[in-house]
């Protein structure tokens, strides 16, 4: 057991010790003001530099819009929504094309870069997990595909990239976000569909909404092949 300790009560002593004056009490109380004024704008400051840790990075909308694409943001369907029974299926309820939240099948796709086209009901779970597609159509040019596969190459954690013929000569990138997993039904999908590829507007998505799912697993779990 850790020793008890003494007591911190003052010796008791002849003399007493002298009240401050006023002149002093004021500087005392004005020197406590000033230190708590700078507490708290360091308190400000730091929260406004780190964000805090659930704050989200700034709007990636403008750049991608600048880039040429389309953004369409909505509100997310209702999480853990296992209603499609079948890798195959689909849902009636998807509110995005290619979806983006809601129903889907209990067992994601595995994480990785694909040739084939996935299927959308697992894919919506990979999303609910916190991750982010890349899917491109049929009419994509193989040097804007070989640039996807290069920006997958630096986000391969919770990333899936796949051909979906149905996009024809475009590119989706698709997400769903929640702003506390401890409230999975109240979040927002995003989607954005471009005609080329961007880095920069590409990283602002990523950075602004991945790994922000309903369900938060560790990056390291999200990983190629699991």
């Amino acid at each position: 057991m850790p020793p008890t300790p003494r007591s911190s009560k003052p010796k008791k002593s002849g003399s007493k010790v002298p009240s401050p004056s006023g002149e002093q009490s004021n500087r005392r109380l004005l020197i406590a003001i000033g230190v708590a004024g700078v507490v708290v704008a360091a308190s400000v400051i730091g929260y406004a530099v780190l964000g805090g840790s659930d704050s989200a990075s700034a709007n990636p909308t403008p750049q991608l819009e600048a880039a040429g694409c389309t953004v369409q943001t909505v509100k997310a369907l209702k999480a853990g929504d296992h209603s499609v029974t079948t890798p195959e299926g689909t849902s009636k309820k998807w509110n995005t094309s290619p979806p983006t939240s809601g129903p889907h099948y209990q067992s994601p796709a595995i994480w990785g870069a694909y040739t084939e086209p996935l299927l959308q009901g697992q894919v919506v779970h990979n999303l609910e997990h916190g991750g982010i597609y890349i899917q491109y159509g049929k009419s994509v040019p193989q040097a804007t595909i070989d640039e996807l596969k290069s920006f997958y190459d630096s986000h391969r954690s919770g990333t899936l990239l796949a051909p979906l013929p149905s996009l024809g000569s475009k590119i989706a990138i698709g997400v769903w976000t929640v702003n506390s997993p401890s409230k999975p039904d109240i979040g927002t999908a995003h989607l954005a569909k471009c005609t080329t590829f961007d880095e920069k507007a590409y990283a602002a998505f990523f950075d602004a909404y991945q790994f922000k799912g309903p369900e938060r697993f560790p990056k390291d779990s999200l990983l190629p092949g699991s």
